[in-house]
């Protein structure tokens, strides 16, 4: 990151990088050489580019739930050359392949001066900002876990793990930073996993955030995208969805794929000045699989007015519930909507399906 004669700063954000490799396979999996053309030129137009890197290297040890998200040195390293110079290590992920494998990560980045911040091998360390200095703008980064993400691995006083999202702590963090930086920017891994919407208790602690200092609030984990809002002149993204969406894997050979929803993510683009955020465009970019392109037939452009609706409209209880009943119970029946499932239908599945079917309603 270089400073130019400019007196503001180009940001760009993107979502979830699953960086993956099929368990066994010495071949590195897919990886940013997937950017395209487009894609490459406004990557290299931005000072800062910071992005989720929900991948690790593998260790010795490994946690004993799947699916890991384990990924290769040369996909690591396709970091640098696609212009990302800043990713959050603060997801559920991280640790996946142990401390060996964390440790074998942050040095493929130190070494390629990829600036990450979330996780590390205490909680002092976890917990401490990124500091960047761009054409006279001092930033602070700070990545943070909620617990709801399903995350295990939170750092303590002497041992290794990411930064639990602390409501009250982190503004006093961010009160703390405010008086000697220009701009902090809180990257937190929260949410449910495809709900299209945030939660109440997300929406305060946005808020909160903001109420504290924060200048901008870039969310993730849900592998969807979530609507932005304005409060108060500042932006909150709750999930920028996917960016490159490989498989991933399980050790016994299966896999977890996505749709044409999960595929589609957002580049949040903003102009930071000294004392303001000057200017936010969301663009979306659909990964078909092979390449990551701008999208422009349209769909995610019609999805980011949907999620930003939702926002707009209010997150009340009420909405909330129907939302976890939608991803919690027809989704599944949805996917089960196929002959060769259809055949093995019983009369207490039917009998079953009411319950929860009542009870969603409730």
């Amino acid at each position: 990151m270089t400073e130019s004669s400019s007196t503001t700063i180009r940001l760009a954000a993107i979502g979830d990088l699953l960086l993956t490799t099929r368990p066994g396979e010495a071949v590195a999996g897919r990886g940013l050489e997937a950017l395209s053309p487009e894609v490459r030129r406004l990557f290299a137009s931005c000072d800062i580019v910071v992005a989720n890197l929900e991948c690790t290297l593998p260790g010795r040890d490994k946690v004993p739930t799947e699916p890991r998200v384990f990924t290769s040195e040369d996909q690591v390293r396709g970091l640098a050359a696609a212009g990302i110079n800043v990713v959050t290590l603060g997801n559920n992920h991280a640790f996946d392949g142990g401390d060996e494998g964390f440790q074998r990560l942050t040095a493929v980045l130190d070494s390629d001066d990829i600036a990450w911040c979330g996780a590390g091998s205490t909680a002092a360390d976890a917990g401490r900002p990124l500091l960047l200095h761009i054409n006279g703008i001092h930033i602070a980064v700070i990545g943070v876990v909620d617990a709801s993400s399903g995350m295990c691995r939170f750092a303590g006083p002497a041992s290794s793990g990411v930064t639990r999202l602390d409501r009250e702590a982190l503004c006093l963090q961010i009160e703390a930073l405010r008086q000697h930086v220009d701009h902090v920017v809180i990257v937190p891994h929260w949410g449910e996993e495809r709900f299209q919407m945030p939660s109440p208790a997300q929406v305060g602690q946005a808020h909160a955030f903001i109420d504290a200092g924060a200048s901008m609030i870039l969310g993730h984990h849900p592998h969807v995208v979530q609507g932005m809002e304005w409060y108060r002149t500042f932006p909150i993204v709750y999930s920028l969805g996917n960016f490159l969406a490989n498989h991933v894997y399980w050790e016994n050979g299966d896999f977890l794929t996505w749709n044409h929803y999960e595929r589609t993510g957002c580049i949040l683009l903003a102009e930071l000045g000294k004392d303001k955020v000057q200017e936010v465009r969301q663009i979306p970019v659909f990964d078909d699989g092979e390449t990551i392109s701008l999208d422009t037939e349209g769909q995610g452009e019609r999805y980011l007015n949907t999620a930003n609706r939702m926002v707009l409209h209010g997150i009340t209880s009420s909405r909330y519930r129907r939302e976890n009943f939608r991803v919690r119970f027809l989704l599944p029946i949805v996917a089960q909507l196929r002959w060769k499932n259809l055949r093995r239908l019983r009369p207490a599945h039917f009998r079953k399906a009411w319950r929860l079917f009542s009870n969603g309603l409730k």
